[in-house]
C-alpha cells in the first residue's frame, strides 16, 4: 500500500481544508465567513461535509481512508445512525462504509450544553475493486463532521479535472436531512444526472439570508447558482415580510456582484404541511420525543400572518414576485417553484417522516425533477424552470 497526501486537487466540494492536530477538516464556508458567524449550530453544519468527496483515477484494487468522525448525541432524543461513506466507481455506487468510533459530541437541549469527548481515528477499507483504470469517488457523510487523516492505495492515484460547477445554497433539506447516504441527497442526485460538480452550501437550520454566505457565494467560481430559501426563515420565526423582501434582494445583489451573468435559479420552499399557512416558530414535539419519535410542529398563530409573519405560502408568492421584478433587467435569473420538486400530492405518497424533512425516496424524486427542470430546462434556454 502507498501513502498519498490528501491535497486540494483530490477533494471536491469543500471551500477550505483546515489543518488540525489530527488531519484535515473540510469546511463548506471560507474562513472569513466563519469568522463572522456566531451560531454554534451553523458552525457544526458547515463542518458536516455534505457534497464533499475525494475524487481520483486509479487502477487500485484496495483503497483505505483514515478518518476521525464526530458523532452527535442529543440528550433525550433517539440515537442518530452512523454517517455513511459512499464509494462510487465510474459514477456507480459500489461500496458503503461507516466509521463506528471517533469523537462524541454530547448536546443537551434544556439547558443548552455541549461536551466533546475524544476518540480514535478510524480506518475505512474499500477492497476488491476492479483492477483497471477507473474514476473513484469517496463521498463523505452529509450529516457527520469528519476529519481526513490519511489516504492509501495499492496503485497510483491521479487527480482529475473539474467539470462545470453548480453552486447551491439551501437548508437542512439541501444538506440532506433524512437521506440515507451522501449520494442520496437531492442535490447530489441532481448533480449526477446533470453531469456537473456540486458545491453544496446547504446548511441545516441556516438558510437565513446571512450576508457572509452571500459573499462566500459571490467569491466562489460557478457555472450555475441556485438559492433555495424559505423554510428556515419560517421555523426560526426570524423576520417579517417587511424585512424579507429587501433581505432577499440584498442577498441576490451580492451574488450578482461576482456572477453578473451566471444562470441563477431562485427556488421557493417545497411542501411542508405544518408551515404552509401556520407561521413559526417551529419546535420539537416533546410528547413524541417522550415516545422515542422525532417530530416537529409549528407553534405560530395563523392570525399573525396579517401582521407580516411568514409562512411558506406567503414566501412563495414573494419569491416569485421578486424574481419576476429582477428578470426585467437580469435575463439570467430564473424562478423555480419548490412545489414542482415536492408538492402536496407527493406528500400524500411520500409523507415527511418527521413533519419537516423528506425521506430518501423523496430526495431521489426532488433530485430527478431538479435535473429535468434546470439541467434540461433552464440551461437548455427555457425562461423558467
Amino acid at each position: 500500500m502507498k501513502n498519498f497526501a490528501i491535497t486540494a486537487d483530490l477533494v471536491f466540494g469543500a471551500q477550505e481544508l483546515e489543518r488540525t492536530e489530527t488531519g484535515l477538516q473540510p469546511h463548506r464556508l471560507p474562513a472569513k465567513a466563519r469568522q463572522q458567524n456566531e451560531d454554534a449550530g451553523f458552525s457544526m453544519a458547515e463542518r458536516q461535509p455534505s457534497g464533499v468527496r475525494l475524487k481520483f483515477r486509479t487502477a487500485a484494487s484496495v483503497v483505505e481512508l483514515d478518518v476521525l468522525p464526530t458523532k452527535r448525541v442529543y440528550t433525550g432524543m433517539p440515537a442518530r445512525p452512523d454517517g455513511v461513506y459512499d464509494l462510487r466507481i465510474d459514477g456507480e455506487l459500489t461500496r458503503q462504509r461507516s466509521a463506528l468510533g471517533g469523537r462524541v459530541m454530547r448536546i443537551g437541549m434544556a439547558p443548552p450544553s455541549m461536551v466533546l469527548e475524544p476518540g480514535e481515528v478510524q480506518v475505512l477499507r474499500f477492497e476488491n475493486l476492479p483492477g483497471r483504470d477507473k474514476l473513484v469517488e469517496i463521498w463523505l457523510p452529509h450529516d457527520e463532521m469528519t476529519e481526513l487523516v490519511a489516504l492509501r492505495a495499492d496503485a497510483d492515484l491521479a487527480a482529475v479535472p473539474a467539470r462545470k460547477t453548480w453552486l447551491h445554497h439551501g437548508s437542512s433539506i439541501s444538506q440532506g436531512s433524512n437521506a440515507t447516504s451522501p449520494t442520496g441527497i437531492w442535490p447530489v442526485v441532481a448533480a449526477t444526472l446533470g453531469e456537473v460538480d456540486l458545491i453544496n452550501m446547504g446548511f441545516g437550520g441556516n438558510a437565513l439570508l446571512d450576508p457572509f454566505t452571500a459573499r462566500a457565494m459571490r467569491d466562489t467560481e460557478a457555472d450555475l447558482i441556485s438559492v433555495k430559501m424559505g423554510i428556515n426563515l419560517v421555523n426560526l420565526d426570524l423576520m417579517r415580510m417587511r424585512a424579507f423582501g429587501p433581505a432577499l434582494h440584498g442577498f441576490l445583489d451580492t451574488i450578482r456582484e461576482g456572477h453578473p451573468e451566471t444562470p441563477l435559479v431562485v427556488m421557493s420552499p417545497v411542501y411542508c404541511p405544518i408551515h404552509e399557512t401556520t407561521p413559526g416558530p417551529g419546535q420539537f414535539d416533546f410528547s413524541a420525543l417522550a415516545e422515542g419519535r422525532l417530530l416537529f410542529r409549528a407553534e405560530g398563530n395563523a392570525e399573525e400572518v396579517a401582521k407580516g409573519k411568514l409562512t411558506l405560502v406567503t414566501i412563495r408568492q414573494k419569491v416569485r414576485d421578486i424574481v419576476a421584478q429582477r428578470s426585467a433587467s437580469d435575463p439570467s435569473i430564473h424562478y423555480l417553484d419548490g412545489l414542482e420538486l415536492y408538492g402536496a400530492d407527493d406528500n400524500v405518497r411520500l409523507p415527511l417522516p418527521d413533519e419537516l424533512h423528506p425521506d430518501g425516496a423523496a430526495h431521489e424524486l426532488m433530485g430527478r425533477r431538479f435535473a429535468e427542470k434546470v439541467f434540461s430546462g433552464v440551461l437548455a434556454g427555457n425562461r423558467d424552470a
